[in-house]
């Protein structure tokens, strides 16, 4: 039956217009933002992981800015520790020289001074975003140091921070407040031969400005034995060896700090290439798409054309 009234072949070619339309604002959608889900309407549960996973990025990138401080420190403090040895050897180096017979103690002694002021002034200058992990002048002792290591969410969507360690106390080189904390200031028990016996002797290298060292100072004069200075020797080979655990304590750490950076990195990248596969468009499909459906457009509106010309066509009946 053909009907002015109803139309059923435009109605079809209509329907199917409309469905292309909305397949090509979709794929346009997608085309333009670059996202296949860009919002909780296009897929809810694809939506809800991908703006988790962004937001434990965005943590993740703080905790990189985090562990790039915590490295500087430790790098401020291992630099300071590492000329500090150099300093310390050189010391030991000269009481060495002061053991020969005949030497001129005080001239020595005035190296040592001046040694000593250079270790004072390394311990004082090492000091980063103003924590200082090699001298301390406060009441307080210098205890361990936290740097934030990572930003975890478990299976229970429960998040923490795991934080790096490393206890400042076993590096302070001098502390103006309580000599017994300084690996300088504090006194060193050694054991000297004096021929077929030994002798236990007490050294310390730096004065602190505190009390607590009841030792005797690492100095020299004319006067000095040399049992005296073979006390020095040992007491400051000891400081030497306490200094270098330390200084192998804090490239252990920036060790770690470096290799935790590197893997927050690419945990950072991993996550974006994982959010990227449950979001992103496929620009290669979806240009294809497109350009299908324009053709499909094009020929659904021709078929609507057609479909309203044959409702004209009833006019030549009544000629």
């Amino acid at each position: 039956m053909t009907s002015i009234m109803t139309n059923s072949a435009a109605l079809a070619a209509l329907d199917t217009l409309r469905s292309i339309d909305t397949q090509m604002n979709t794929t346009q959608s997608r085309v333009s933002s670059g996202y296949r889900v860009e919002d909780a309407s296009d897929n809810a549960a694809y939506w809800s992981i991908a703006t988790t996973m962004r937001s434990d990025n965005k943590a993740l990138g703080s905790v990189q800015d985090a562990l790039g401080l915590g490295a500087a420190k430790v790098d401020t403090a291992y630099t300071g520790m590492e000329a500090s040895i150099d300093v310390v050897s050189e010391i030991k180096a000269k009481l060495v020289a002061a053991r020969e017979p005949g030497v001129d103690k005080d001239k020595i002694n005035k190296e040592l001074t001046e040694l000593k002021a250079q270790l004072g002034s390394i311990a004082e200058s090492a000091s980063f975003s103003g924590e200082n992990w090699l001298y301390n002048d406060s009441t307080t002792a210098i205890g361990t140091k936290e740097m934030v290591g990572s930003f975890v969410r478990d299976s229970d969507d429960n998040v923490s921070i795991e934080v790096l360690s490393f206890d400042a106390s076993t590096s302070v080189l001098i502390d103006d407040d309580d000599a017994t904390r300084g690996l300088l200031t504090k006194d060193y028990e050694v054991e000297v031969a004096t021929g077929t016996t030994t002798s236990t002797v007490t050294y310390f290298l730096i004065t602190s400005a505190s009390t607590g060292a009841s030792g005797s100072v690492v100095e020299l004069s004319d006067s000095t034995t040399d049992f005296e200075v073979e006390g020095m020797i040992s007491a400051v080979d000891a400081m030497l060896l306490d200094m270098t655990d330390a200084g192998a304590t804090l490239g252990a750490t920036k060790s770690r700090i470096d290799m935790q950076g590197e893997f927050v990195a690419d945990l950072m990248d991993v996550i974006d290439t994982g959010v990227g596969r449950l979001v992103d468009a496929d620009m290669n499909e979806e240009s294809t798409k497109l350009k299908a459906l324009q053709t499909q457009q094009q020929l659904g509106i021709q078929s609507l054309s057609i479909a309203n010309s044959n409702s004209e066509n009833i006019l030549s009946l009544f000629r």
